[in-house]
């Protein structure tokens, strides 16, 4: 009677250690058994919330005019954005922070009482898209800190307003101190701020 009551002891505990081996965690359709120690891993973290962080954002660039002109979808084959007095459309490139090299494009309305706000994005090398936006006034002639070839320059706020990739979810602010110059028929952007992104993303 004793032995049988050890053995039965033993088969007791011998089922509840194979079950404990297992993952109580299960995926829909899986078994158990299908379930490796990656896929747990991956579990705990879908479940993680990101964790976001500020960090400074500069962007050096130069534009090249595209459109500047009446509001009309036959000059600048986009659909009208109901400009009063004139669209204003510029490609650019350059090198920023987080973005490495990029090109990018601004396009916005102008007129006597200011421009923008812009509908501008800035694309990384590996496609990945910061969207920004900006507003203000072209002041025409030059600061005292200005070069003397300085003709018209604007010192506005920007906002950074999404994106995709590391940029996705991303929210910032910061300055511009832009120029025209009479050295060329560019637009000179220098854009200092900062920028509050997914930790890990950023380069």
């Amino acid at each position: 009677m004793k032995i049988i009551r050890q053995l039965s002891i033993a088969i007791v505990c011998l089922f509840m250690l194979s079950t404990c081996t297992k993952s109580d965690l299960t995926l829909e359709g899986e078994s158990q058994d299908s379930i490796d120690e990656a896929t747990l891993i991956s579990l705990k973290k879908s479940k993680e919330k990101p964790i976001y962080v500020t960090v400074p954002f500069k962007a050096a660039f130069l534009g090249d005019y595209q459109y500047v002109g009446p509001d009309i979808e036959v000059l600048t084959g986009l659909e009208p954005k109901g400009c009063e007095a004139a669209r204003v459309i510029v490609d650019f490139e350059g090198n920023g922070t987080h973005l490495g090299k990029f090109t990018g494009n601004f396009d916005f309305c102008a007129g006597p009482e200011g421009y923008g706000p812009s509908d501008s994005y800035m694309v990384a090398a590996n496609g990945d898209t910061l969207i920004v936006s900006i507003a203000g006034n072209v002041i025409q002639g030059r600061m005292d800190d200005h070069p003397e070839y300085v003709t018209s320059y604007w010192r506005d706020s920007f906002v950074i307003i999404g994106g995709t990739g590391r940029f996705e979810g991303a929210t910032g602010s910061g300055m511009s101190d832009d120029y025209n110059s009479s050295l060329d028929i560019n637009s000179h952007h220098n854009w200092t701020g900062t920028i509050t992104m997914i930790k890990g993303k950023s380069n």
